[in-house]
């Protein structure tokens, strides 16, 4: 058994996020633009806060994976938008989220690429790490984003 296809068939499923959770290109496509910036009373963030935060945290993510000079954004206040976005801050946001999936995906799937290997200019992460990391932190936030846009939606 070659472990590292097993890993890369189960990364590239969970990555496609169809197993057990709603998919993330649904929800950002479908979510009512027009209440991206309300805020629900007690809710930490708005969806277009956690649009903008999966963007920046993802883009982080797949950047330091492939990119020995990238620098990340100073945590935690360079991972959060605080202000108000439009459909086209949405629609842009969108498709860079789309685009940085896809972007770990094809690393993934690169049977080039050493999934246990420790990343060069890291210490210690390898891309299955970080590969979990962009899945473990994108469900988290849809799970937020698909309950604000099941509230948002009955009002």
């Amino acid at each position: 058994m070659d472990i590292q296809k097993e890993i890369r068939a189960h990364l590239g499923e969970l990555l496609a996020g169809r197993s057990a959770h709603i998919e993330l290109e649904k929800v950002l496509r479908e979510f009512p633009v027009d209440k991206i910036n309300v805020r629900l009373e007690n809710a930490p963030h708005t969806a277009w806060e956690l649009v903008e935060h999966l963007r920046i945290a993802q883009w982080d993510i797949v950047e330091f994976s492939c990119n020995e000079a990238h620098v990340s954004p100073d945590f935690p206040d360079g991972y959060w938008n605080k202000t108000e976005g439009t459909a086209e801050d949405w629609e842009k946001s969108r498709d860079q989220i789309l685009r940085d999936l896809q972007s770990m995906r094809e690393l993934v799937a690169d049977e080039k690429t050493d999934l246990l290997a420790p990343i060069p200019h890291g210490d210690g992460q390898t891309i299955f790490r970080e590969a979990m990391l962009v899945v473990d932190h994108n469900a988290y936030h849809l799970g937020q984003l698909a309950f604000l846009m099941r509230i948002l939606e009955e009002r």
